[in-house]
């Protein structure tokens, strides 16, 4: 099993190539940025991030976010080996939450042995390189082949995963991911679940784990991180795993205090519900904190969510332009020269993963006389020359039943088991009292970004023009039937 894995590891196949992609939700990316001083920002390294987003079968469906770091394997391992040992038939309807969160556990277990399964014969090699005194004229080489094998075994992961069975949420978190639910309740309020804590050195429970197996939390606090990351649950990582008593901070721990078994959070009902799941990787997190400060960092991501959802008609473009506002956020406070400027000089990867529950989205096509319907939502914005909090009113045009629905029909939502919107209102009301949040979208600060209709957007015809929303043709010739004198000698009216 273990030669299986490493071939097909080194042949870039997958093992979940085919399970069908869960088409109500959507992910967004963003690489790492390394800002010089001109505020150009330049890659420090490639991508680590990964993400999963499956259907699998009886109404069950898989997400998750991973944050790699020291390369991309981890996280690429665990995205297609957590799938396979979710979605091949382990889970179905007939599972209790006890099983779901047994399944969970031990999914969890099998990806970090049989990742480390597949790295055996690199670390052997590693191990007899590292003993093994060479001739001079070989030194080189060995020193060169030690530093290949370095790479190759590097490197770990957190995760956070959700997974929808019986329309109940399990959310499995290792690391310091995120996971956040946001429900809109009859009243119009966006009510914002975070759901778990991330498991670094300032959770005190992660430091009364590590305090009971003869590790120093107060040192673990002050240092703030443990071997360069500040997570204590992760996937991989076998330098920390296995070579823990040659880490100062945790030599004196009696067993394996870095670990990789997941906190499960659930079972939570989304029956009636309305709203919207975030997956959010830690490098997003940290981006938006470092711009504006930890205390509405949730609020202000689920008001950007929400003012995407207003008018974009993909959970595609929705994700990604939330990533976008953020990187923007974060770019334009290093630039700014700001108190916070300090704490904005980089930024990791990003990656956002929205799944919709019963959450319509802005539909480009239909108008209220053509069965649309307008809902308002109200969203944050603060204007650039005040500090004010103001609410932004956009009129949503939403369409009716047996229409499209979250980039998809009706036909296809209710395949997935997903029930269809009812007669209630989506409308929304986020209220974020962090007065410095400013759209990244709008760079004017007047709020002409809220002032299109997304659902009544003209696009532009083959020559990059937007044709005029009113069409003054008649007008023209009336005009000229009665000034053909004055057009003669002033040239005419019209466009030209």
């Amino acid at each position: 099993m273990a030669a299986q894995r490493r071939n097909l590891m080194q042949s870039h196949q997958s093992w979940t190539d085919d399970l069908p992609l869960c088409q109500m939700c959507g992910v967004g990316t963003a690489t790492n940025c390394v800002y010089g001083p001109d505020g150009k920002g330049t890659l420090s390294h490639p991508n680590e991030d990964g993400h999963l987003r499956f259907r699998g079968e009886d109404g069950c469906f898989l997400y998750g976010v991973f944050n790699g770091y020291d390369g991309s394997r981890v996280a690429s391992f665990a995205s297609q080996c957590l799938t396979a040992e979710l979605l091949l038939g382990q889970l179905n309807s007939s599972h209790t939450d006890n099983d779901v969160r047994r399944i969970l556990t031990q999914a969890f277990d099998v990806v970090e042995k049989s990742y480390f399964e597949t790295i055996d014969d690199a670390l052997a090699e590693k191990a007899h390189l590292s003993n093994y005194l060479p001739p001079h004229n070989e030194s080189q080489k060995v020193q060169e082949r030690l530093k290949e094998l370095e790479r190759e075994v590097s490197g770990g992961a957190t995760a956070v995963v959700a997974l929808i069975l019986n329309n109940k949420l399990h959310i499995a978190n290792v690391g310091s991911n995120r996971a956040l639910l946001c429900k809109s309740s009859s009243d119009g309020q966006n009510q914002v679940q975070q759901i778990g804590r991330p498991h670094s050195t300032d959770n005190e429970d992660e430091l009364q784990r590590l305090a009971a197996l003869g590790v120093d939390s107060a040192r673990v606090r002050q240092a703030g991180q443990i071997a360069g990351q500040s997570s204590t649950r992760r996937l991989g990582d076998y330098r920390v795993k296995f070579n823990y008593n040659e880490i100062d901070l945790l030599s004196a721990a009696k067993t394996r205090p870095i670990i990789a078994e997941p906190e499960i959070h659930g079972s939570q009902s989304l029956d009636s519900v309305t709203g919207f799941l975030l997956l959010m990787s830690e490098g997003l997190i940290n981006a938006l904190e470092s711009a504006h400060g930890p205390e509405q960092a949730n609020q202000e991501i689920v008001a950007m969510v929400a003012a995407e959802l207003a008018l974009q008609t993909s959970l595609e473009a929705v994700s990604q332009s939330v990533v976008e506002r953020v990187k923007r956020l974060h770019h334009d406070v290093y630039v700014s020269g700001r108190q916070r400027a300090t704490y904005c000089s980089r930024h990791e990867d990003m990656t956002l993963l929205i799944r919709t529950l019963n959450y319509p989205l802005a539909d480009g096509v239909l108008t209220p006389t053509q069965g649309g319907r307008i809902y308002p939502v109200s969203v944050p914005y603060s204007n650039s020359q005040s500090t004010s909090k103001t609410s932004v009113t956009l009129s949503l045009v939403m369409p009716s039943q047996n229409t499209l629905t979250n980039g998809t029909n009706t036909a296809s939502t209710l395949e997935e088991g997903t029930p269809t919107p009812g007669s209630q209102s989506p409308t929304a009301t986020l209220q974020s009292t962090n007065t410095q949040t400013q759209s990244s979208s709008s760079s004017s600060g007047d709020g002409s970004l809220f002032r299109q209709r997304g659902s009544q957007a003209a696009q532009p015809d083959e020559t990059g023009r937007v044709p005029p929303y009113v069409d003054f043709s008649q007008f023209y010739h009336l005009w000229g039937s009665d000034h053909s004198d004055s057009q003669s000698t002033q040239g005419g009216l019209g466009p030209q």
